[in-house]
């Protein structure tokens, strides 16, 4: 199992400045090659203190390149919805050029209501614009002199540059919650997927789904999972759980504002069920994300006892990428927790 660094800032400027959360932000990625966390990873929201400090996850990632030389930097994701793929494809070469090659790229579909609303995007073409964006930005990378005749975007003989610097283009994620036709569509395509982690129950079967589509696609190996966990490697546990929940639970108060309209009225049939997803967000707690193994937060010995349990429940994850500083949790303990994780924990799960 691989283990990396998210980054998914849940603060705003009453809390934090931006400047604030980006220098901490990096002075714990400049900790990755010393202590083997393997890659950098972060989002791309908009307009609330859910994620809104990155609107633009490439620009993070370039500069987190410059405090790590092994690392592989990972948009967690980029969203087509929301932007032109002839800029998105060109981005994303240029990033893989200043990487010296270690980008990798994760595309998600947007499921906040008030970003489409303010973008002026309906929720209704959501999966259309993901599936024609995402379609466009590969032929962009991997061809030259492409024309495409969209529902959304049209260009004519258009080669974006530089070209990228791995070939034939960086490695594709697809973010994904619970929906097999995506799961099943990023299996074919030969793209791995990032995913939060579920209850056991549900995600084994969709696990079980992407290895098998994998295989019947034909592809080598069988593909990567990638699940996200908060995570605070302590040395008393109590302690761990009392720095922890009220961070914890102000990141789930903010996922459950932003995405809220879902629980108002908001529908669409491009996301059956996230009433109920979000709902249960807005209900959940610390204590609940920790029974249930969604975050881990204790000394080393409980959190390779919780690794491993997941791990079983849902037939093998790949990698886990590991959101140690939720909601601004200062830097002295991060660090703290990284390095603790790295020496009690990383060794247990070691290729």
């Amino acid at each position: 199992m691989e283990f990396g660094l998210q980054f998914f800032p849940t603060v705003g400027p009453s809390e934090m400045s931006g400047q604030s959360y980006f220098e901490d932000c990096l002075e714990l990625v400049a900790l990755c090659d010393e202590l083997g966390y393997r890659h950098v990873r972060t989002v791309e929201h908009y307009f609330h203190e859910y994620g809104g400090y990155s609107p633009n996850p490439l620009i993070f990632l370039t500069a987190a390149a410059a405090r790590t030389k092994l690392a592989r930097l990972i948009t967690g994701a980029i969203l087509p919805v929301f932007n032109h793929p002839l800029k998105i494809a060109s981005e994303i070469a240029m990033v893989d050029a200043l990487t010296g090659g270690r980008l990798e790229t994760g595309f998600g579909r947007a499921f906040i209501p008030h970003e489409f609303e303010r973008y002026g995007i309906s929720l209704d073409e959501s999966r259309a614009r993901f599936n024609e964006g995402l379609a466009q930005i590969t032929q962009l990378l991997e061809e030259e002199n492409v024309t495409c005749d969209g529902q959304f975007h049209s260009f004519k003989n258009t080669t974006v540059l530089p070209r990228p610097t791995q070939s034939p283009r960086p490695q594709f994620w697809v973010a994904t919650t619970q929906s097999e036709e995506s799961i099943a569509a990023a299996a074919r395509a030969g793209h791995w997927i990032m995913a939060i982690p579920l209850t056991g129950g549900v995600l084994k079967p969709l696990i079980q789904l992407y290895r098998e589509t994998w295989k019947e696609a034909k592809h080598p190996g069988e593909g990567k999972v990638m699940l996200s966990y908060h995570v605070l490697c302590w040395p008393d546990e109590v302690e761990a759980a009392d720095i922890a929940r009220p961070r914890l639970n102000a990141y789930l108060k903010a996922f459950g504002d932003s995405a809220g309209d879902w629980t108002a009225g908001t529908a669409s049939a491009d996301y059956p069920g996230y009433d109920k997803m979000i709902a249960f967000i807005k209900s959940d707690t610390f204590d609940n994300a920790v029974e249930r193994g969604a975050a881990w937060v204790g000394t080393p010995e409980k959190i390779i006892d919780q690794i491993r349990s997941y791990d079983e429940a849902v037939g093998h994850f790949d990698v886990a990428s590991l959101q140690m500083n939720f909601h601004g949790l200062p830097t002295d303990i991060t660090e703290k927790s990284a390095r603790l994780f790295s020496e009690k924990v990383i060794p247990h799960f070691a290729d």
